[in-house]
């Protein structure tokens, strides 16, 4: 298996161990404010950096490329500050907004550096 398929596999199961961790903070203290942060952390987290994983162990000359390892860090990146960023913003730091928001937009430029991999296989 290629070694970025590990990197994304390794990273998602810490991504879900610390979206269950959040579940079950907010399920134990009835504070269900940062549920928008839960899904961020499960979702992205877990289950997108999955499917990359998935992806990069099925195409591993892809797997290979240095702007598959440059996707794994914009996406990790984004992820990383985005999901403590926008619990603390739910939670009540709204000043966290445009850390939030920048985040965001790394981790939307890791997906779109996906598609262009994604698209520019040969068939």
């Amino acid at each position: 298996m290629p070694q970025l398929s590990i990197w994304y596999f390794r990273t998602a199961i810490l991504f879900l161990i610390a979206g269950i961790c959040l579940g079950l903070y907010m399920s134990i203290t009835h504070k269900f404010e940062a549920t928008g942060a839960h899904a961020h952390i499960n979702l992205l987290g877990w289950v997108t950096m999955a499917i990359f994983g998935i992806y990069y162990a099925l195409n591993p000359v892809q797997a290979a490329s240095r702007i598959a390892r440059i996707q794994y860090m914009l996406y990790t990146l984004g992820i990383l500050v985005m999901a403590p960023s926008l619990f603390l913003m739910l939670t009540g730091n709204p000043a966290l907004e445009p850390v939030v928001a920048i985040s965001s937009l790394v981790t939307f430029a890791g997906v779109l550096l996906f598609a262009v991999i994604l698209f520019s296989r040969k068939a």
